[in-house]
């Protein structure tokens, strides 16, 4: 099921189309709660059973409200009644305390070792409802078939105590005080003994929530969903344009847009940018399959399908500002993004979850395919050219991948009708590139730009678009900054001597194809032609190793300065840390040794290369 994530475009109307989903992994569980604090503490349940677990010491601790194995009874004769995926949660206020419901909802604020009941049995508890299931000979009563039990259970981030039950025969009930009053605020449109699947409570009204109901046990498959903004006094609902067959498993509120809704459905995820009164599909090319949860982390979209894996939609940045911009030609307001030292080779065969791609993403979106040059530049804090990108023309040198795993780069931005997505990798415009030269990794590249902020600037048709882009330091490494400095003003000056020294060995390159040109002439100076371009030649083998065609073809042709230099660049993009003592005396070295050759070349060209291009000896 995993799929690649591949560049991002979308329709006219805003909808990012094309592969951008990729797959995260697969399974089923009931309910699975991180410890906030401590990640290697989570809370698990499975039925009536609850525990906690500590990947320290990998013990399982049972901490259940009511430990006992009721398989063989009816869920009638029970003293509490709990379903398979019975809800667990802790307090978004106070993670030491937790909460779980059977037909009642339960609190604990010691990690499960002692509960308490925080209110009575808030479902129908209907008893013919609650007979034993299967046949006479063999039962299907193995305790997880229970009916008359809560199925959703949340509180509201805003508001501390403020408790929103559903059940699984169609209730809806709510306490603001933690559970010393409830009141039935069960929507009057909600059709009987529906299974209300999910409570999302509003991350920016404490007044607001959202209901995601299922009938499809009752052989109904039409979608129902339902919003309150007065804490369930009255409820609106947001089903329309959520096509026959959506069943709806759940709905969330994005905690940075306010009013825009994503839901998941028997037939993948749908989104909504006016609060639910209409739908659009955001399947993409995740696989249609039930959709039984989702949450926004950041500014990402992760998803838990019904047996396709779970899956994450990367940087939903452009759905949130969709409504607020307008023209021909957008340019969105990028995600902030995190400088961090991503692989140059990544085994995507193993039966693993897809990354992202790695970099800064930046969005636009145009209503025409423009038929002349898109341009995209990333300007420094002092307005300098940082990056230059083309959609029509690159600069950069690929040499043959010859790793199953390498990413091979690509500066050309896309130019299409709708959304469009830049992945800019950010990195500062490439040294200029020897033609057909190869390497023992990538060819150079320029050096990693530093956190700041930075401009992003659009141009195409006589169109200009500006917008700002973070680049942040890595989080791990918040004091990073000076080194980061340190060691960028060491690549850059490596990057740059990197440059003259292509820029040399290409005019070497030109100079001795005028040469070759030149024997051909008439009466030309053959013995001097030939000696000056024994000069060239030794001057470009000292620069670059002329005979590797290969990436491993070092191993039988030494490296020379260019291949060093090549080296050494990459070294200093170790780490978030200052350029070490045998850094710098390594570059001393190697400009020392390009200066000598450097200086041979200007001699060469200024005399005797100049001699021969005189237009009497060598055209020009």
């Amino acid at each position: 099921d995993n799929t690649n994530l591949a560049t991002a475009s979308a329709d006219d109307e805003g909808v990012i189309s094309e592969k951008n989903w990729y797959a995260a992994g697969g399974g089923e569980s009931g309910f699975v709660v991180p410890d906030p604090r401590d990640p290697e503490i989570i809370y698990s349940d499975a039925e009536n059973m609850f525990a906690r677990y500590d990947h320290r010491t990998q013990q399982d601790q049972d901490i259940s409200p009511f430990p006992v194995d009721n398989s063989g009874h009816g869920a009638f004769e029970l003293e509490h009644r709990f379903n398979w995926t019975s809800p667990l949660m802790l307090s978004p206020h106070n993670p030491d305390v937790i909460y779980a419901a059977s037909e009642a909802v339960w609190k604990s604020t010691d990690h499960g070792n002692s509960w308490s009941l925080i209110s009575g049995d808030l479902t129908r508890n209907d008893k013919s409802k609650q007979q034993p299931s299967g046949g006479e000979l063999t039962k299907d009563i193995t305790s997880v078939e229970y009916y008359d039990t809560i199925f959703a259970l949340a509180e509201s981030a805003l508001q501390k105590g403020l408790l929103w039950v559903g059940t699984d025969d169609g209730l809806v009930q709510v306490t603001s005080d933690e559970g010393a009053h409830w009141t039935n605020v069960t929507p009057k449109t909600l059709p009987p003994w529906s299974a209300v699947s999910m409570i999302d409570p509003s991350p920016h009204d404490a007044k607001t929530a959202y209901l995601a109901v299922d009938r499809h046990k009752l052989d109904d498959i039409s979608p129902y969903a339902w919003k309150t903004a007065d804490g369930g006094q009255t409820w609106t609902s947001i089903s329309a344009g959520l096509p026959q067959g959506a069943v709806v498993h759940a709905v969330r509120e994005d905690p940075v847009k306010r009013g825009l809704l994503f839901a998941g459905t028997e037939l993948g995820v749908f989104f909504s940018s006016d609060d639910g009164a209409t739908w659009k599909s955001l399947q993409l090319n995740l696989p249609v399959a039930p959709v039984h949860d989702l949450l926004l982390k950041g500014d990402d979209l992760v998803v838990a399908t019904h047996g396709r894996a779970f899956w994450i939609l990367d940087n939903v940045t452009p759905l949130r500002q969709a409504d607020a911009v307008s023209g021909d030609v957008v340019l969105f307001a990028p995600q902030k993004a995190y400088r961090l030292h991503y692989p140059d080779a990544v085994d995507r065969r193993r039966p693993v979850g897809e990354n992202p791609l790695a970099g800064a993403m930046i969005d636009y979106g145009l209503k025409t395919a423009p038929k002349d040059e898109l341009t995209i530049d990333i300007l420094g804090a002092d307005a300098k050219p940082v990056r230059h990108l083309s959609s029509t023309k690159t600069s950069k040198e690929v040499q043959p991948p010859e790793w199953p795993d390498q990413i091979v780069p690509n500066d050309m931005i896309a130019a299409k009708a709708g959304m469009n997505r830049l992945v800019w990798d950010m990195r500062m415009d490439d040294p200029t590139q020897i033609p057909g030269a190869f390497y023992s990794g990538s060819a150079p590249r320029g050096p990693l730009a530093p956190p700041g902020r930075y401009t992003v600037k659009l141009s195409v048709g006589g169109v200009t678009r500006t917008a700002p882009l973070d680049i942040l330091v890595d989080p791990r490494e918040p004091q990073a900054g000076p080194a980061i400095a340190e060691k960028i003003s060491l690549a850059v000056t490596v990057e740059q001597d990197i440059d003259t020294l292509h820029k040399t060995v290409n005019a070497v390159r030109k100079a001795r194809a005028e040469l070759a040109d030149a024997l051909k002439v008439p009466k030309a100076p053959t013995a001097k032609i030939l000696s000056v371009d024994r000069q060239l030649q030794a001057i470009e083998e000292q620069l670059m190793q002329v005979n590797m065609k290969g990436s491993e073809a070092n191993l039988a042709f030494p490296g020379m300065l260019n291949e060093q230099y090549a080296g050494f660049a990459a070294a200093l993009e170790d780490a978030d840390t200052p350029p070490t003592a045998q850094h710098k005396a390594m570059y001393k070295k190697l400009r020392a040794g390009l200066d000598v050759q450097l200086a041979l070349w200007e001699k060469l060209r200024a005399g005797p290369l100049a001699d021969l291009r005189k237009p009497s000896v060598v055209q020009p």
